[in-house]
């Protein structure tokens, strides 16, 4: 991959802002360190290799508060490239490895046919395909994943080093059911008069979470890099061990109350959050069934 030079380039799409992103980063610095040391350094007399990551994210993302949270004692330059990761980001054959955790399954786009009441995709009642009984809805929000996924690869395929590895991690469905929560107290709050139903039936989540079937006919299309492992995984930690349901649905609104805010108001964003997070008894009987299921898609890929 470094060829001659002895400085290896590091894209981080979807950083946000931390600290997530630094551990994770740290983790890749260290793994591919070893690599250098214990393969490059064989041939080689120069051990001076220098690492550059490069932080991604869209242009509004709080790219001072990540800064002030990098590791005094890093052993990396660090580098803010705000832009959506479905274009262009770097030169061409610039990096030599990337990552992105968490961030490929949301979609630059709601699928306009589900919101169009005229459509046989409109998914009326719901805030998101899982739960939906109409196979159009998922076939609407697949085609959007494809479409974003073939500018995804298109643009890395240009930017990362014959050779170069690619690592992409994402939510897979049989965790994320757990938003159809959010979407029966919206339902709540419309049949006690206090929200509009046209306004639940305008709301969909911007979010595709790809199968190892999806995954895997998005990067043959694309056909400029090989798939060197894909599975379906489930992480286990200390958090996830001893998470209850409150703690798990307080976690999911960090990650949706901003869209719902911006749709619904402040006021109505408050008023369902807090009815879902007291769905306890609800969500504990589903963790409990669904507890040691796959919650994670993992694909290393390499370029061609």
């Amino acid at each position: 991959m470094l060829s001659s030079s002895n400085t290896l380039c590091i894209a981080e799409l979807g950083c946000s802002v931390g600290p997530n992103t630094l551990i994770a980063m740290q983790h890749v610095v260290e793994a591919l360190k070893d690599k250098y040391l214990s393969q490059v350094m064989t041939n080689s007399t120069n051990n001076n290799l220098e690492i550059q990551i490069f932080f991604n994210d869209h242009v509004t993302n709080d790219f001072n508060t990540l800064f002030r949270s990098l590791p005094i004692d890093r052993s990396y330059y660090a580098f803010g490239v705000p832009g959506s990761f479905h274009d262009r980001l770097f030169p061409s054959r610039s990096i030599h490895f990337a990552h992105s955790s968490c961030s490929i399954h949301w979609l630059s786009k709601i699928p306009k046919k589900i919101l169009d009441e005229k459509s046989p995709s409109w998914n009326k009642g719901l805030i998101h395909y899982i739960g939906a009984s109409n196979i159009e809805v998922v076939n609407a929000y697949f085609a959007q994943f494809e479409k974003d996924m073939e500018m995804f690869f298109n643009a890395r395929a240009e930017e990362i080093v014959q050779g170069g590895m690619m690592v992409l991690i994402t939510p897979f469905s049989s965790y994320v059911r757990l938003m159809k929560f959010f979407g029966s107290s919206l339902t709540d709050l419309v049949n006690e008069g206090k929200l509009d139903e046209s306004l639940v039936d305008s709301f969909n989540l911007p979010m595709y979470f790809p199968s190892v079937e999806d995954m895997t006919k998005v990067v043959e299309k694309n056909d400029c890099f090989s798939i060197e492992k894909i599975e379906l995984t489930y992480p286990q930690s200390k958090l996830v061990d001893e998470a209850d349901a409150k703690t798990l649905m307080i976690n999911l609104r960090a990650v949706l109350e901003g869209l719902i805010i911006n749709h619904f108001g402040s006021e109505i964003a408050k008023e369902a959050c807090e009815r879902t997070i007291l769905k306890s008894e609800e969500i504990s009987a589903w963790m409990k069934a669904n507890y040691e299921k796959s919650c994670q898609l993992f694909v290393a890929l390499k370029r061609k």
